[in-house]
């Protein structure tokens, strides 16, 4: 009996063990295929295979992109011209995978009702290997959503999401680089900018920092003039104009007031940006890099119409968030020399206190110029000198005081700096709170 009980038990685990077996076996096969009720795939291409799109629309010239021998997508209609790579890249994304909302009919007799017996738009790609395929896109459904669709040679007709439509129905306006300067930023030697009455030149100096070489060599404010490269890096004709407003930028830009001009820099040679801005406030730019007149959008304009006094760094001291590793301070005489030792402060052989230090370098930090006057006066209070990374910077700062103002100057450097009182008081305020650590009681 108990043999038998165990052959039972191993035939019923047998038969288990086949269910489980033909359960993934059916799972397997069942993969890649589409669920009974999803909406058919229209188009499925490799991308990468794609060659030539060329986009009809009714009452305008065919537009035409294709991928040169470098692979590179060029505009060859109506004209040459660069191209937008995102705006492609979208384009030929979407129509590597163009999914249908739903199928309408499998075997169409008459296309009118669908916009699709004379499409609005065509799109014909053709991929590496020589193959085409026309996809026509017709009137937008009633409900609005979606778009009729057919692809040429296949009787069925469906419906796309707006969004995908919309992805598809691009004018060469769309599709061209609208860029109007095409320098490479990482490779950027110097700037050039003209505006208010003064050409200020921009370079960088040993520590790959952004210095201010014209009028007169003078530290700048990196975070401007890397703002000022990010408006011209993003520089762009506006495109929504209407083609006869656009027309008229040329006799639009003789007329306007010049702000600004541009030159740039990088080791491809140079490139100049030309904005002028007419009577009612609107922008319009002429680049060596682009053919014509272009209307742009006025933050650009704003952008460029700046003086020296923007670009000039008002901080005292560079060493900005990094740590100070030695702190000379000359006052009333005496000089006191603060040196980073590991996590420890040190004046000598004593251990200083490492928060009232850092009160210190929060106020140096802190001081920064009003203005900057032609020259400065009074009797020199302060003189405290800054190293910080790893040695390889070190800042020289001379402060002197005339009746209630505050004036400061950095070694080998002819600029004055004119500070707020509160600041350079809190400073020597901070300094006279300098303190040895305590030192701590032995447990008993």
């Amino acid at each position: 009996m108990r043999l038998r009980g165990l052959l039972i038990a191993a035939a019923v685990l047998a038969l288990l063990a086949g269910g489980v077996w033909w359960s993934n076996r059916a799972k397997k096969a069942e993969e890649g295929k589409p669920r009974p009720d999803e909406p058919p795939k229209i188009l499925s291409l490799a991308e990468d295979q794609i060659r030539r799109i060329e986009i009809r629309k009714k009452d305008a010239e065919p537009t035409v992109i294709e991928k040169n021998e470098a692979g590179t997508w060029e505009m060859k209609a109506p004209r040459p011209l660069r191209i937008d790579r995102d705006a492609v890249s979208s384009m030929t994304s979407t129509l590597s995978s163009l999914n249908s909302d739903r199928l309408i009919e499998e075997k169409a007799e008459d296309l009118a009702p669908y916009g699709l017996q004379q499409p609005a738009l065509q799109l014909i790609v053709t991929l590496k290997d020589g193959k085409t395929h026309t996809l026509h896109i017709g009137d937008e459904t009633p409900t609005g959503g979606g778009y009729y669709v057919r692809l040429e040679g296949d009787p069925r007709v469906f419906t796309i999401a707006s969004w995908n439509k919309s992805s598809l129905d691009k004018s060469w306006q769309d599709l061209r680089d609208k860029r109007l300067l095409t320098f490479d930023q990482d490779k950027l030697l110097r700037i050039e900018l003209t505006a208010k009455g003064q050409t200020i030149e921009f370079g960088k100096n040993a520590q790959n920092e952004w210095q201010i070489l014209k009028p007169r060599p003078l530290r700048a404010d990196s975070f401007q003039v890397e703002e000022l490269i990010r408006k011209l890096r993003d520089a762009r004709m506006d495109t929504s104009v209407s083609e006869a407003e656009a027309k008229k930028a040329a006799s639009a830009f003789a007329q306007a007031t010049r702000v600004a001009v541009a030159r740039v820099t990088d080791s491809s040679g140079t490139q100049e940006l030309e904005v002028r801005k007419d009577k009612d406030k609107n922008y319009y730019a002429r680049s060596t890099a682009v053919e014509g007149i272009h209307k742009i959008f006025s933050d650009i304009g704003d952008g460029l119409d700046k003086s020296l006094e923007d670009f000039r760094n008002k901080k005292l001291f560079d060493f900005g968030w990094s740590d100070p590793s030695r702190i000379e301070v000359r006052q009333g005489g005496q000089t006191v020399v603060y040196q980073k030792s590991g996590d420890k402060w040190m004046a000598g052989e004593k251990t200083m206190d490492s928060p009232s230090l850092q009160a210190v370098i929060d106020k140096l930090r802190d001081l920064s110029a009003v203005r900057f006057p032609e020259k400065g006066g009074g009797t020199s209070e302060l003189e405290i000198t800054v190293t910080s990374n790893e040695g390889k910077r070190v800042e020289k700062v001379i402060l002197s005081r005339q009746a209630d103002k505050w004036y400061a100057v950095r070694d080998n450097e002819p600029a004055v700096y004119e500070l707020e009182a509160r600041p350079v008081d809190e400073l020597k305020k901070a300094l006279g709170e300098v303190k040895e650590a305590k030192t701590e009681q032995k447990k008993k």
